[in-house]
């Protein structure tokens, strides 16, 4: 990993997103100042940081001594003031509402220095809405990250349109410099593109289910050892690209009626009553126990970083 090009960085929102952006900030050397208003939150999420890295290093994910590294570069702060105090990058990862979003910004506008960058966490607003009227908004940009940013790479950075194009320059280094994979989206659309892509899949998923075509496992199993083996090493388009020897525009060309078809055959309103809700929960709760929610979740997180290791022994061509 390089060296990060902005060394104090502050986290304000300590949830299920900003403890994660602890350990990606503290894992590249950054001084990494965490800032809530709940305190009992706050505590929570350091201590959990903590543990994160600790399991990590037992598990060799990490090297000897980087769980306590990591440690001496993370601050508690109980102001936000504290927690801005010569930050260069401040992660907002607050409630997921347009107003308090629009709150939290006109408070980290007026208390960051003139040269901070501040960057939402938001999955739901554009800047131009979040940081409208704000004097400070030629600073402002969303990185938007997959759960558990430590673990999953990816942030879609989106700048308003008042973001100042050196500023959107600055994050994307910046991301990269910190072990991320930032990719910049040309216009804002609801979801972003991780999303619109999941929601895509999930809602034929959800039709195939609902309408007995197939049990949850079978879909469930067609996902994870079939398309997901292939995404998990290229996208769509770079997949289609290894189907067909002339690559990708042969692969559409010769398969574009078959996609029409598709496209026109796909359940535009699935039904998501709680009939099918509860049909997909026990199914899945079969095939993965009652209890197992936590242990899949460290289960999946273990195997993406294994899968990410081979995949940076043998990097794509």
């Amino acid at each position: 990993m390089t060296q990060p090009t902005i060394r104090s960085v502050a986290v304000v929102g300590a949830g299920v997103i900003g403890r994660s952006w602890i350990r990606v900030f503290a894992r590249a050397g950054c001084e990494t100042r965490v800032y809530d208003p709940d305190r009992e939150q706050l505590a929570l999420a350091l201590d959990w940081a903590r543990e994160s890295a600790e399991e990590d290093e037992a598990l060799g994910f990490i090297g000897s001594g980087a769980a306590a590294a990591e440690g001496r570069v993370i601050r508690r702060c109980d102001t936000l003031n504290q927690a801005l105090s010569g930050a260069g990058w401040v992660q907002e990862s607050g409630p997921e509402t347009l107003a308090v979003k629009q709150r939290i910004f006109a408070e980290l506008d007026a208390a960051a220095g003139p040269d901070t960058i501040l960057a939402s966490s938001t999955s739901a607003h554009g800047m131009s809405r979040i940081a409208d009227g704000l004097a400070g908004s030629h600073r402002c940009i969303v990185a938007h990250p997959v759960n558990p940013p430590h673990v999953i790479p990816v942030v879609e950075v989106l700048p308003g349109e008042g973001t100042d194009p050196a500023v959107l320059a600055t994050t994307l280094a910046f991301l990269e410099s910190v072990g991320q994979s930032p990719v910049q989206m040309n216009r804002y659309l609801p979801g972003f593109l991780l999303n619109r892509l999941q929601a895509a899949l999930i809602r034929e998923a959800v039709f195939l289910y609902g309408t007995g075509a197939a049990s949850a496992e079978a879909i469930d199993i067609v996902v994870r050892e079939g398309l997901g083996l292939r995404w998990a090493l290229l996208g769509p388009f770079g997949t289609g690209h290894t189907n067909a020897d002339g690559g990708a525009g042969e692969y559409y060309r010769r398969y574009g009626d078959s996609y029409r078809d598709l496209w026109a055959d796909l359940a535009s309103d699935p039904d998501l009553s709680d009939r099918v809700i509860d049909g997909i929960h026990a199914e899945t709760e079969a095939m993965h126990g009652s209890d197992a929610t936590a242990a899949l979740c460290a289960w999946r997180d273990r195997m993406v970083r294994r899968i990410r290791a081979l995949k940076d022994d043998d990097p794509l061509p």
